[in-house]
């Protein structure tokens, strides 16, 4: 693995580690949601946001630009975190890094799962992965950092 990808995947590995919550209701999925459509609002993004706790969707807007398309990579990604416990894009970067896709081969249907970036683990200090931030529009990078932007400032990290 060259050390660029290394790098990255380090990166990805830190944000999961430091974006944890102590709790998470829907309360809190209404106040990042809505934090995330002032931002992208603001930064005229076209994309779907997506907030969900134990496979019950709490917040969900689709903003200009964005088509049922979205509501698809949307299901595909947040398959990855469940299936995983870890975010979309780290999932796709270690794929990557080894040479290999997310296919049969790993026990996933690929018209089902889709290792791009997007999705984020919903993950509570000693519980674990309870639901997704998800967000579909951009490029996969910048989806990713859209949505780990948006954690980090809920969270005050």
């Amino acid at each position: 693995m060259n050390d660029e990808r290394q790098a990255m995947i380090a990166s990805l590995e830190a944000q999961e580690r430091e974006l944890v919550f102590t709790r998470f209701d829907n309360a809190d999925a209404w106040r990042l949601g809505s934090a995330m459509v002032a931002a992208a609002t603001e930064r005229v993004l076209p994309v779907t946001i997506d907030i969900r706790r134990h496979g019950q969707q709490l917040f969900h807007v689709a903003l200009p630009g964005t088509t049922a398309e979205n509501d698809a990579w949307i299901d595909r990604k947040v398959n990855v975190v469940n299936r995983f416990a870890a975010a979309s894009y780290l999932v796709g970067r270690r794929l990557a890094a080894r040479g290999s896709a997310l296919d049969e081969a790993l026990g996933v249907e690929p018209r089902l799962f889709a290792a791009h970036g997007g999705a984020f683990p919903v993950r509570i200090k000693d519980v674990g992965v309870v639901g997704t931030v998800t967000v579909s529009g951009l490029a996969q990078a910048d989806d990713h950092a859209f949505v780990t932007e948006m954690i980090g400032a809920f969270l005050g990290v």
